[in-house]
């Protein structure tokens, strides 16, 4: 039976995972690509999430979460192989060769994923009108935003190795959202902490036999490494997986998925900002509209649950 706390999670809990999605993995495009120059692709992935799972696990034991259980275990395999091994696996590994901003624009289609995918939401979401319109509004603005990068990367592109890593992200795309869905709706149980703790050892052990075929163990040399890509991976394990993916599954738990789908309209705008103010990167004009597109997008889409909450808060006073 569900508690009331689980019905009606904080306010500033809730503001919080949303801030810690939109913000930390609109920065995890640039660390990953700053490992990428030190960590081969699938060793990246499964180091990564093999420390991270580790850590949750600790973590989890220490509070004396109930961890050891097939109840438990058996929908997080589906579920990390699906979202981790397979949506962020993707992104590693043609960010070896595919601009970011390409895989960056591939990857917001992700919230249309969200609607298509969402059977038990179909009713709602498709009568929403408010949602639908800013879910497209959300993905043209990403476009506006990378526009100029996006015309530019065309140019460079190897035919037929970058069109089939473009087919791969969208497929990777629809993985992570019938993932994340499936583990809306199938999770063995309500902790955030415990299912990211298998979910993420699941993908970093999935992780292991591409690492082994592909060779990339023979010519590894840990002490050759450069500072900057272990300072990369660990602020990915630290913060892209335990504080980001931990945030984001709970916020799949208590929040419509659509509402938390926004974060890969949100991210590449953190990209971008993150540029400009840490990187000397301009700006230009067509990317501000982007911005403010995306951003009034977000809002959008949340209109309808804004008024059922003032309706809701109205009735109560």
């Amino acid at each position: 039976m569900e508690t009331q706390q689980e019905k009606t999670p904080s306010t500033l809990l809730v503001a919080i995972a949303f801030a810690t999605v939109y913000i930390v993995w609109g920065s995890t495009y640039f660390f990953i690509q700053k490992a990428l120059a030190g960590f081969p692709p699938f060793f990246l992935g499964a180091f990564r999430f093999i420390i991270s799972g580790f850590l949750m696990m600790t973590w989890a034991l220490f509070q004396g979460e109930k961890v050891f259980s097939i109840k438990v275990i058996k929908p997080a395999i589906i579920t990390g192989l699906l979202l981790l091994f397979v949506g962020n696996g993707v992104v590693i590994w043609v960010e070896q060769f595919l601009p970011s901003a390409m895989v960056a624009i591939m990857i917001s289609s992700s919230p249309l994923w969200f609607v298509l995918l969402d059977k038990p939401k179909w009713k709602e979401n498709f009568n929403s009108r408010s949602t639908i319109v800013g879910l497209l509004i959300g993905f043209a603005g990403v476009v506006l935003l990378f526009s100029e990068r996006i015309m530019s990367s065309f140019t460079s592109l190897n035919s037929s190795r970058d069109l089939f890593a473009m087919g791969l992200v969208i497929m990777g795309s629809m993985a992570w959202a019938g993932g994340s869905l499936y583990s809306k709706y199938n999770s063995g149980t309500n902790s955030a902490t415990v299912n990211s703790t298998w979910q993420m050892l699941v993908a970093g052990v999935a992780f292991i036999p591409g690492s082994v075929f592909t060779g990339e163990l023979n010519g590894l040399n840990l002490s050759q490494i450069p500072l900057d890509s272990w300072l990369s991976i660990f602020y990915l394990i630290i913060f892209g997986s335990i504080a980001g993916f931990s945030a984001y599954v709970w916020l799949l738990k208590v929040q419509p998925a659509t509402k938390v789908s926004t974060y890969a309209y949100v991210n590449p705008v953190v990209a971008v900002l993150l540029g400009v103010f840490f990187a000397g990167e301009s700006i230009s004009r067509i990317q501000i509209l982007g911005l403010i597109v995306i951003l009034g997008s977000v809002l959008l889409i949340n209109l309808n649950k804004y008024r059922k909450s003032s309706k809701t808060f109205s009735a109560t006073v």
